[in-house]
This record gives C-alpha cells, structure tokens and sequence, in this order.
C-alpha cells in the first residue's frame, strides 16, 4: 500500500489503536514502512525488500483505492481478481447502486 503522508497518519493510528491481540499484525504493518520521494520524473523506488515481500517482480499494477494505491505485481492480480470474479458478490454491495 502506497500512502499519501495525511493519509498514512489516519491508518498509523489506527492501527496502532488495535489490542494486543494484533500485536504480530502491528509489527508487520508499522514496522515494515518505509518513506519513499518521487525521483524528478514522478517515480517512486520500491525497495528490494519490499519488492521481495510483495512477490513483485516485473509487470506492476497500480490501483488507487481512494485515500492511497495499492501497488501489485501483475500476474497476481490477474490471477486474484479472476478469483474474485468466479465467486459471488460479497452481500455488502445487495444494496449498493451502481
């Protein structure tokens, strides 16, 4: 997940309001963060780790999802969001107009 700064304040904290049960889950989300800059050309650098952590190798997608983007590696995308469009609609969208 790519975060805007105001955005990632909101999600920080949240996150770091769950209980102790999430402590694992905490660890993961917070302590893998990384700031990153826009090189001159408006290109961010995913490090090697979190390259590595993500599965992502070559072909990415980037999704924006409202308040941040979630950053893909393609062939796994392809392959969830297949999934996703075999199985049914989840019931939150029963009543959601399109």
């Amino acid at each position: 997940m790519l975060f805007p700064r105001p955005e990632w304040e909101k999600f920080r904290e949240r996150v770091a309001a769950l209980p102790m049960t999430a402590q694992w889950w905490k660890r993961i989300l917070l302590g893998n963060a990384m700031d990153v800059d826009m090189d001159g050309t408006g290109r961010v650098l995913v490090s090697p780790e979190l390259r590595q952590a993500a599965h992502i190798s070559k072909d990415v997608m980037l999704l924006g999802m409202g308040t941040h983007f979630e950053l893909w590696d393609k062939s796994t995308y392809d392959t969830q969001e297949a999934e996703a469009m075999q199985g049914e609609m989840p019931d939150v969208f029963r009543d959601f107009s399109f």
